[in-house]
């Protein structure tokens, strides 16, 4: 080889450089990571002292300030999921809600008697998981020497009513001194249910607001489902206890001149997953948790219900309750019911402070599957049956957990059901039916003049 020609370097010499490329390269990608783990160590931990600080700060605040306090009244008369909606939204203006309900001589003097007795309207009110403090007996009118009261005692900041127009017997404004001391705030009301339609579906016994029944086909294989003897091969048939069908007939309006004032809308009433959401609790059962389940049709929500969730929750720690749905109720309770749909009831049960969660259409029969699936230690059902229900041996729906030792009945706070409600209206049927048509024309100029207002 010629000299000063260069020589290709040795096999050896140009492995190791090979290999010092890929240690540094190596080296640089493990800086590389410790530096990148290192930085986002520090950034996670700076971001987590600072939620800490402002939740302390904000703590701070909450205790250094008078929390926000918001009344809300009213009659709350055959207490629905509409007015639980508004305690909902009124709550979430402030720290803490006072509802006031007003007593009987005050809602007959300015709007007409009311269904459901002072001490049943005070104790549906009390029983909302919302509410703060509930104030008996208040005037329907709020007046500047109320409002002065209010804000002296109760420490109230701002009174909250829905958009709908309330007005008193002398044709004002209710809220007129409130909105000129600038103290008022304004919710949306609740579509779809008012105590006006309630009525109307009650004198009228209009079945047009229950989900849609299943097919001939379907609803047999639901039969099949809940354990209930197909009676009849037309889907139209009814199994109703001969109480329930006198019942049905006696309570049903068929005077053209009664409804022709009492015309139920078409409901607007639209069942989101967002609503259900805003009225869960978001509770599971935790491990150990004792479930007590009690199951029914739930309709018109009433203080005999609440008091019977009540007793339900000092039986255990989680409360589960089982909502049959339309068919179901229509089939074991007679032609006319039930009252409110299944996601109408459903939201009032929902509403109730002793109650963490739901079931919708729940079977008929308790089963063993459901019970385990469910974790159920306790299935709970009242003493008091109403003469709609159909309980024969053959039908017992509580066979399984009576069997497993797991099913109690316990005393019955109150007899109050949703015929008993009806025969009320009933007996004063001519003064409803004149409440019913001054509330009609009231709804109908709200609904001609409404404007949207978002909801919270």
């Amino acid at each position: 080889m010629p000299p000063g020609t260069p020589t290709a370097p040795a096999p050896a010499a140009t492995t190791s450089r090979l290999l010092l490329a890929v240690d540094v390269l190596l080296a640089s990608r493990a800086l590389y990571g410790f530096l990148k783990s290192y930085f986002r160590w520090r950034l996670e931990r700076q971001t987590a002292r600072e939620r800490q600080a402002a939740a302390v700060r904000e703590q701070r605040e909450r205790q250094s300030r008078r929390p926000v306090r918001i009344y809300l009244d009213g009659c709350f008369d055959l207490m629905h999921y509409g007015h639980a909606n508004a305690i909902r939204q009124a709550a979430s203006l402030g720290d803490e809600l006072v509802v006031g309900v007003c007593s009987d001589a005050e809602i007959t003097c300015h709007k007409g008697p009311p269904v459901m007795a002072e001490e049943e309207r005070y104790e549906a009110v009390e029983a909302v998981k919302w509410v703060d403090q509930v104030i008996r007996g208040v005037p329907y009118l709020v007046t500047a020497e109320f409002l002065d009261k209010l804000v002296r005692e109760y420490h109230i900041d701002y009174v909250v009513h829905g958009d709908d127009p309330c007005i008193g017997a002398d044709g004002r404004d209710v809220y007129e001194a409130v909105k000129r001391a600038d103290k008022f705030r304004t919710i949306a009301r609740t579509e779809g249910v008012s105590s006006t339609d309630i009525v109307g579906r009650m004198l009228l016994c209009t079945t047009s607001h229950h989900l849609p029944r299943p097919s001939s086909m379907d609803g047999e294989m639901a039969n099949r489902h809940r354990g209930v003897e197909d009676k009849s091969a037309s889907p139209d048939a009814h199994v109703t206890s001969d109480a329930g069908e006198r019942a049905s007939r006696a309570n049903c309006s068929t005077d053209t001149a009664v409804s022709a004032y009492i015309s139920p809308r078409t409901s607007s009433f639209l069942p989101t997953t967002r609503r259900l959401m805003q009225f869960s609790s978001g509770r599971k059962p935790q491990p150990g948790d004792r479930v007590v389940y009690a199951d029914g049709a739930w309709d018109m929500f009433t203080v005999a219900h609440i008091r019977l969730l009540k007793r339900c929750r000092e039986l255990g720690d989680f409360v589960l309750v089982g909502l049959h749905d339309d068919y179901t109720v229509n089939q074991h309770r007679g032609r006319n019911y039930p009252i409110l749909n299944l996601h109408e009831r459903a939201l009032s049960v929902l509403s109730c402070r002793h109650v963490d969660e739901v079931i919708l259409g729940a079977p008929w029969k308790v089963t063993e599957d459901m019970i385990r699936t469910m974790s159920i230690s306790l299935v709970v059902h009242g003493t008091h049956y109403d003469e709609l229900s159909v309980n024969a041996p053959a039908d017992d729906p509580y066979e399984v957990p009576r069997r497993l030792g797991i099913y109690r009945e316990v005393e019955s706070a109150s007899d109050l059901s949703v015929p008993r409600i009806i025969e009320r209206i009933v007996a004063n049927r001519d003064r409803f039916v004149e409440k019913q048509r001054r509330k009609s024309a009231q709804e109908q100029a709200y609904y001609q003049n409404k404007e949207h207002i978002e909801e919270l």
